[in-house]
């Protein structure tokens, strides 16, 4: 599903970001090959709550979270350490400073998939890699111990390293998130950096029938409510700060008021709870 919102924001003219790969996931997959991977295969083009709004949300966390790993990498940070890649393809599309590594940590299954599309994929509809760029799969469940899988693949903890956990945490069981957090926190270097998304707050019932989960769940088959953790959400942000680390939590209305373009606040708004944190390890 993400995949194909990339996909429909690197058709559109005023793109936040572009992903030349993402609709080839999409359409090597028999569940989604006949979902729209261009505006124009979209009948009620923005009001669509699914792949308009939805879509346009998904856009928007692109960009910013895009912006994100690249301010840290030319800021220092050496390593880029996705968890939860899924089909995020930033080792190949982003323009990195020369020299950095980055590692991409998910479930066998979905890198095995992810790699097949890529190497199938013609040369000329690749993105160009950034010259010294090393792209380094991990696979490995994110709900049990991780950390020995990544410093065993060439991680070194000693380099300052941006973390992003993009559309993770919110289906991670609320003991996995702790051990995540805590991971990060032993293998970040100072100067490290994180970003990540949570939901904030339970959800009233009004809420979890609107229009996204409920079309979500009738036009394609993707029950988000069902995929979401149950549990209480741990508060992450107080137990980086306890860390010592600096956090700022933001909504996604705050950067659409920022780029002009992204979904805005609704009535009875599923997105109204979501919340992009970016937290920030000291030097020194």
């Amino acid at each position: 599903m993400v995949a194909a919102a990339r996909a429909l924001e690197t058709h559109r003219p005023d793109a936040l970001a572009r992903d030349v790969h993402a609709e080839h996931f999409v359409r090597a997959s028999p569940a989604s090959a006949h979902w729209p991977v261009r505006p124009d295969q979209v009948s009620r083009g923005e009001a669509d709550p699914l792949w308009g709004r939805l879509g346009r949300y998904f856009g928007l966390r692109t960009r910013v979270l895009d912006d994100f790993l690249l301010r840290e990498a030319h800021g220092g940070a050496r390593q880029v350490v996705l968890l939860g890649a899924g089909l995020d393809t930033r080792a190949l599309r982003l323009d990195w400073p020369p020299g950095r590594t980055v590692y991409e940590i998910d479930q066998e299954e979905v890198l095995a998939f992810k790699t097949a599309v890529l190497d199938g994929l013609p040369p000329e509809r690749r993105a160009p890699r950034s010259p010294g760029t090393t792209r380094v799969t991990i696979a490995v469940d994110l709900r049990l111990d991780w950390g020995g899988a990544l410093t065993g693949a060439g991680f070194d903890p000693a380099a300052p390293t941006a973390w992003l956990a993009e559309g993770l945490l919110l289906y991670l069981p609320a003991a996995a998130e702790r051990r995540l957090v805590a991971t990060v926190d032993a293998l970040g270097a100072a100067g490290s950096a994180l970003a990540y998304e949570v939901k904030h707050g339970v959800e009233a019932a009004a809420v979890r029938d609107s229009p996204v989960y409920r079309e979500a769940r009738e036009r394609i088959g993707v029950d988000l409510l069902a995929l979401f953790d149950g549990e209480p959400r741990p508060d992450t942000a107080a137990d980086l700060a306890g860390r010592g680390w600096t956090t700022a939590v933001r909504t996604p209305f705050h950067f659409t008021r920022r780029h002009g373009r992204g979904p805005r606040p609704e009535h009875q708004d599923a997105l109204a709870a979501n919340r992009w944190v970016f937290a920030h390890k000291p030097r020194g």
